[in-house]
Order: C-alpha cells, then sequence, then structure tokens
C-alpha cells in the first residue's frame, strides 16, 4: 500500500507558475481551512484526515473536519453570518454540499465565485454545459462548485441469502410480499432515505422530463400519483410495517449484516467492498443497481462568499482534483469513491495508476452500474419529502 501510495503521489503535477495561481498558494500558506463534511462515514472522514495530512505537507495549509450530520447546519451558519454583516472572516470555509443546499447558497448569493474552472487541476475534468461537472440537481455549477468525487445509488445484499434481487424499483413490492418485513429504506429526512424515493420516482415517471424543470403545483399531483400508489401497498410489508426506519444508511448496513433485512442502500458503490474488509458485512455480500440504471451525481465542494480562508480552500479543492489523489481516493483499500476525471485528459502513466488499482469480487465496474439517471430538480424533492411527511408520519 505504501509503495502504491508513493507512486501514485510522484505523478502529482506541480501547480501552473501561473501568477495569480501562485499568489493564491503564497496566501494560502499557514491557514487553516475548515471543511464543514458530512462526518458519519469513516473511511470519508479518514480520507478527509489524509487529504489534510498532504496539503500541509505540501501547501502548509491545514484542514480540520467540521463534521456534519446536515449540510444545512453549514448553510445555516453562512446565512447567520451574512444577517449579522459579517461578510468576510466567516467560520466556514469549505463545505461538501449537496444540491438542494448549492442551489439554495446560490440564489442567495452565499457562495464565493466562480473559481472551480481557473484551478490548475480543473484541466483534467470534463467541463462542458452539460457534463456532471458542469451541472448539480439541474442547476449550473457556473465554477461556484469543484468536484471531487462521483456518486451512484446502489443496493447492498448478501448473496447467501437474496438469490433474485429485484431488477426494479417496482419488483421490491413483489419482493416484500414474498418476504414480509425484509425491506426498509433510511428515514426520508435522511438523504438516501429521500434518495430511495427518487429513484421510485423516476422510474413511475412517465416523462422523465418534467423532473428536470422547477416543480409546479400543476405538475406535482399527477406525476407523483404513481409514486404514491406503488409506497402505499409497499409500505405495510416493510420492516416493522413502515411504522419506522432506520436513522441512515450506516444503521441499515447494519441491520443488513444483523440478517434483519435483506438490503441495504448507499451513494457509494465501493462501500459494500469496504465494509466486508473492515468486517462489517459478510463477504457475500453483492451490489446491484435497478435495470436502467441509477441516479448517479458528482459531489462538489463550495466556499462560502466570506470565508476567512478562501485561499487555503482553493488549494483544497485543487488537490482533490490531482490525479494521484483521485487514484488514492478511489483504491478501494482507502475510499474506493470513483474518480470525477476525464479519462481522456489523463496520460498514459496516470491512466496506469488507475488501472493498477486493487480490486474486489464486491466492487461493481462501472459498466455493471449501467447508465446514469439525472437527479431531478432540487425542488421536486423537497416537495416530495414533504408530501410523504403528511402521508405517512401521523
Amino acid at each position: 500500500m505504501r509503495s502504491f501510495l508513493i507512486a501514485a503521489l510522484s505523478l502529482c503535477l506541480a501547480a501552473p507558475a501561473l501568477a495569480d495561481w501562485q499568489q493564491t498558494l503564497d496566501a494560502a500558506r499557514g491557514q487553516t481551512v475548515y471543511w464543514n463534511a458530512w462526518g458519519g462515514d469513516a473511511r470519508t472522514n479518514a480520507f478527509i484526515g489524509w487529504v489534510g495530512e498532504q496539503t500541509e505537507a505540501q501547501y502548509g495549509v491545514k484542514v480540520v473536519q467540521v463534521k456534519l450530520t446536515d449540510t444545512a447546519t453549514a448553510v445555516t451558519q453562512v446565512i447567520s453570518e451574512k444577517a449579522a454583516g459579517k461578510d468576510s472572516g466567516g467560520a466556514v470555509d469549505m463545505i461538501w454540499i449537496n444540491g438542494p443546499n448549492f442551489l439554495s447558497m446560490k440564489q442567495q448569493g452565499l457562495l464565493y465565485g466562480p473559481f472551480a474552472n481557473d484551478l490548475p487541476n480543473a484541466q483534467y475534468l470534463d467541463l462542458s454545459p452539460t457534463s456532471a461537472a458542469s451541472v448539480d440537481f439541474t442547476v449550473p455549477v457556473d465554477g461556484y462548485e469543484s468536484a471531487w468525487r462521483l456518486a451512484r445509488f446502489v443496493f447492498n445484499y448478501d448473496s447467501a441469502v437474496v438469490t433474485d434481487p429485484p431488477k426494479t424499483m417496482a419488483g421490491f413490492l413483489n419482493y416484500a410480499r414474498a418476504h414480509p418485513g425484509r425491506v426498509t429504506h433510511p428515514d426520508v429526512s435522511n438523504f438516501m432515505g429521500a434518495t430511495f424515493l427518487k429513484q421510485s420516482l423516476i422510474e413511475f415517471v412517465p416523462d422523465k422530463s418534467v423532473l428536470q424543470a422547477p416543480v409546479t403545483d400543476e405538475a406535482f399531483a399527477a406525476t407523483v400519483a404513481p409514486l404514491w400508489a406503488w409506497y402505499d401497498e409497499l409500505r405495510p410489508l416493510m420492516w416493522r410495517e413502515g411504522a419506522t426506519f432506520p436513522e441512515n444508511q450506516s444503521v441499515q448496513q447494519q441491520m443488513l449484516n444483523d440478517g434483519e433485512v435483506d438490503f441495504g442502500v448507499s451513494f457509494d458503490p465501493a462501500s459494500a467492498a469496504g465494509a466486508i474488509a473492515e468486517g462489517l458485512l459478510p463477504e457475500t455480500v453483492r451490489v446491484f443497481v435497478p435495470e436502467g440504471g441509477s441516479i448517479g451525481n458528482i459531489s462538489f465542494v463550495a466556499i462560502p462568499y466570506n470565508a476567512a480562508h478562501r485561499e487555503g480552500a482553493e488549494v483544497v479543492a485543487n488537490f482533490l482534483l490531482d490525479p494521484a489523489t483521485q487514484a488514492h481516493q478511489q483504491n478501494i483499500e482507502v475510499l474506493g469513491s470513483f474518480s470525477v476525471l476525464d479519462p481522456e485528459k489523463l496520460t498514459a502513466e496516470q491512466t496506469g495508476v488507475f488501472a493498477a488499482l486493487p480490486s474486489s469480487p464486491a466492487l461493481p465496474k462501472r459498466d455493471d452500474l449501467g447508465p446514469t439517471l439525472l437527479e431531478p430538480h432540487a425542488s421536486w424533492m423537497t416537495r416530495v419529502v414533504e408530501a410523504w411527511g403528511q402521508r405517512y408520519i401521523k
């Protein structure tokens, strides 16, 4: 492992000798970047810790992870600071941000930028207008956030127990009829529970293009009707008759490991392989996605408009895009998240590092995941989650 890391890091390209980037590097030295990021995954937390070690050694930039349970906490902090007139010296330097919160911050003018397309390592991204690195939940990025990891919605199951997993979201109803109490999803207040509903909604919607535009009252009722019809039948057949749900994906993974339910969920195709390596799941656990593909997106980092250590945050964002960093991140022994880089923009040597990464029977190949389905516009999910609560939470 150590030899691989050294080889990978040797491929790091020095930042271009551009005066403006050198000024950023000079200003960043000695800064501590407070990276507000979801703290619910130990491997991700360890990776962020590694990033901080590397940026401090190479650029003199420390990283402190502010572990969040909800990204909205960081957003609320920035909103409060703006209301108080604190337009500089803010407490939040960088956020691992999701689509709805990005939309909210962008609309309110709470983001620094545009900066992302000018990072030296942005040269390795596909930044065409419709690429995944340029659009977040249908909202144009416009350089106000920078990509760092690829995500795909997947299901995990124990192949020693489940020999024929559902092929579609509709198929979960048939499975639940045959195996009552064995299907569940994270609470819908959690991102992963909401994504379970999104994946289902996309499958049941006759005209999927309607989900790419902001929701309207006229479109909502008719569009979600097939989803509710399916869920009304599924819910009483779920774990604990759908009266309660696991708090998050980690809790559901433990339930899968304990044999309490038959499926786990993740937005990381490598999570099962990683959990197996850590002894958290049986070695027979495998990954599947519904026929026709699953929701996918890129995880981004953004810098608030009043960040106290903006230059340091830019250095960290640029480091996250380095081919060596991306290869280290994709290593199943580290994190296993697929790279956001465009393979066509890499050198043969850099491509070779990715090709040499270790694998696992529980680690799907990209071709196994099928097409990447577009996230609905963020307003759809807000409305669906609210409606779900009104219908099913008494």
